[in-house]
C-alpha cells in the first residue's frame, strides 16, 4: 500500500546552531543572553556616528562592549569615564579593551621594560576609570628566537601582574600565526606553558585557531581553565563558512574556563550592522550558549 513520505524530521538534519531567522510574536521577548561585540566589528560605522552606533549596538541585544581604539588615555576620543557613560546610556556595560605596546629592539635585548611600563601604567589606569575588567593583547610578531618568545612572556607576566593590582585581568588574543613553530616549538603553546596563570589569560579567537589548523577543544582541554575570554568569529557572519565547528566549541566551555563570549565580525555579506544583527541572533537562538557564562 503506497503511502506519503512524512519528511518533517529532514528539517532538523543540520547541525543543532544553524542560524535561522529569529520570529517573534508582540506578546514574547528575544531570549536574554550576556553576549559581548568587539567594536572593531562596527569600525566604520563608529567613525562616522559613534553615538547613533553604539546605540544600535545596544538595541540589538548585546550586553557589554570591547573596545578596540584606544589612544593615549582616551577611547574613541572620549575619556573613559565618557566612554563609560555612553556606553551604559545605550545599555550596556564596558568589559574589555584590545590594547598593546610591542617591546623595543632595546628592551627586548635588555630585558629592561622600564619605559614600556610607564607607558602600561598610564594605560591602566585609563582602562581602571572606565570599568574595564579585562585589557587584551591583540597581537605580536612571530618571535625570531626562543630567547625573544622568552622574553615576552616576562613582559607579559609583569603587564598581568601590574593589572591584577589594579583590579583588571590581563590577556592575549591569537590570530593563526602563533601556531607556527619557534625553534621547534609551537609558539602558542609556549606562550601559555610559559605565562603565569595568576597574571596572564588568553582570549582564544576560535576561528583564527581553526585557520592555523588547530582545533579549540583540544586546546581546552590541554590548558583547561586558560581561555576566559572567546573570540566567537567567523570568516563572515557566524555560521557562514561552515568551517568552525561551534557546536563542540560550546559544549566545551567549561573545560575552557570561559566567563565571556565576544562578537567579532571583520569581513561582511551584508552591512556591518545588519552582518553583527546576524551573529547575534545567531548565537541567541542557539540552545547550547548560556545566558551567562559570569554566574
Amino acid at each position: 500500500m503506497k503511502k506519503n513520505v512524512l519528511f518533517v524530521l529532514i528539517m532538523f538534519m543540520s547541525t543543532v546552531c544553524m542560524a535561522k531567522q529569529k520570529v517573534n510574536s508582540k506578546d514574547s521577548a528575544p531570549m536574554k543572553k550576556e553576549i559581548v561585540l568587539q567594536l572593531y566589528s562596527v569600525r566604520d560605522d563608529i567613525s562616522k556616528d559613534y553615538e547613533g552606533t553604539i546605540k544600535k549596538v545596544g538595541e540589538m541585544g548585546f550586553t557589554d562592549v570591547e573596545a578596540a581604539n584606544y589612544d593615549n588615555g582616551l577611547f574613541y576620543g572620549k575619556t573613559p569615564v565618557q566612554f563609560k557613560s555612553d556606553i551604559e546610556k545605550a545599555g550596556m556595560n564596558v568589559l574589555s579593551s584590545h590594547t598593546s605596546k610591542e617591546l623595543s629592539q632595546k628592551e627586548l635585548s635588555s630585558k629592561d621594560f622600564t619605559e614600556s611600563l610607564q607607558w602600561w601604567d598610564k594605560c591602566i589606569d585609563a582602562h581602571k576609570a572606565a570599568g574595564m575588567t579585562y585589557i587584551v593583547a591583540p597581537w605580536m610578531e612571530v618571535s625570531k628566537t626562543l630567547k625573544d618568545l622568552q622574553t615576552y612572556c616576562e613582559y607579559y607576566n609583569e603587564i598581568g601582574k601590574r593589572c591584577k593590582a589594579k583590579g583588571i585581568s590581563f590577556g592575549y588574543h591569537n590570530h593563526a600565526h602563533e601556531f607556527q613553530k619557534v625553534e621547534g616549538q609551537v609558539m602558542y603553546d609556549y606562550m601559555i606553558e610559559h605565562t603565569n596563570p595568576e597574571y596572564v589569560f588568553f582570549q582564544m579567537d576560535v576561528y583564527w585557531v581553526v585557520r592555523g589548523q588547530q582545533s579549540p577543544v583540544d586546546y581546552f582541554n590541554k590548558y583547561n581553565g586558560r581561555f576566559k575570554l572567546l573570540h566567537i568569529k567567523d570568516n563572515k557572519e557566524l555560521g557562514q563558512s561552515g568551517m568552525v565547528g561551534f557546536d563542540a566549541i560550546f559544549r566545551n566551555t567549561d573545560a575552557a574556563g570561559t566567563e565571556h563570549l565576544v562578537v567579532e565580525v571583520e569581513n561582511y555579506n551584508f552591512t556591518p550592522i545588519e552582518s553583527v544583527q546576524k551573529s547575534l541572533d545567531y548565537l541567541l537562538d542557539c540552545p547550547l550558549v548560556k545566558a551567562s557564562y559570569s554566574k
